[in-house]
């Protein structure tokens, strides 16, 4: 029986494949030929899907930033009251890190090409945009109720959110070394993320003005 071609299939196992290869190898140690035979793909069809190695990397990238973006646009945090709506912010974006491991490693090697790929891709400045809008409104609500403080920078309280995942699980075997403590273990992870919540909320609690 001859299988029957199913182009969308064969591009998402190509993706998958070139995921993989990329997070674990970097972009200069990965290589098509492994992709291919991960996907169980033919080769020319790579380069008819997706176009070049460099290319493919850009689809790969650009399909990692759209998931963590979607994920923060199904949270739907304006039903929610401005506390809750950062905490569950904070959460999400310290699990996302830990449940997708790859995610730190894709940006490691962004971060040393200086962003060379994700600068060709302008789509990606859109994605942020809702995101940047979406924390603002939450400072803003929280202003309202005096509950927070008026003069956050969303973008630079967004920076530190993810910094709290990031730092702590980018590192987490060297630090775990360090000091002697498993900080992959369940409980330190929960720990860690419950710091990072209370971190970023006792920052933005609002003060009461001296008399």
């Amino acid at each position: 029986m001859v299988r029957k071609r199913n182009p969308e299939a064969t591009k998402q196992q190509i993706l998958n494949a070139a995921h993989e290869e990329f997070c674990e190898r970097g972009f200069d140690g990965a290589r098509v030929d492994s992709i291919a035979k991960n996907a169980e793909a033919n080769k020319r069809l790579i380069y008819h899907y997706f176009g070049n190695k460099e290319d493919l990397y850009r689809a790969v990238l650009a399909d990692a930033y759209r998931t963590i973006r979607q994920g923060e646009r199904e949270l739907s945090l304006e039903q929610y009251p401005p506390v809750e709506a950062m905490d569950r912010l904070v959460r999400f974006t310290f699990r996302h890190f830990y449940q997708n491991p790859w995610f730190l490693k894709l940006l490691t090697t962004e971060n040393l090409h200086n962003a060379r790929f994700l600068k060709t891709l302008p789509e990606i400045k859109d994605q942020h945009s809702p995101l940047v809008s979406q924390i603002r409104e939450i400072i803003q609500r929280g202003a309202a109720e005096k509950i927070f403080r008026n003069d956050v920078d969303p973008i630079q309280l967004y920076i530190s959110i993810a910094a709290l995942g990031y730092f702590y699980l980018a590192n987490a075997q060297t630090l775990s070394f360090i000091f002697d403590v498993d900080l992959l273990s369940l409980h330190n992870i929960q720990e860690r993320e419950a710091h990072a919540v209370t971190m970023v909320l006792d920052y933005l609690r609002y003060k009461q003005p001296s008399q």
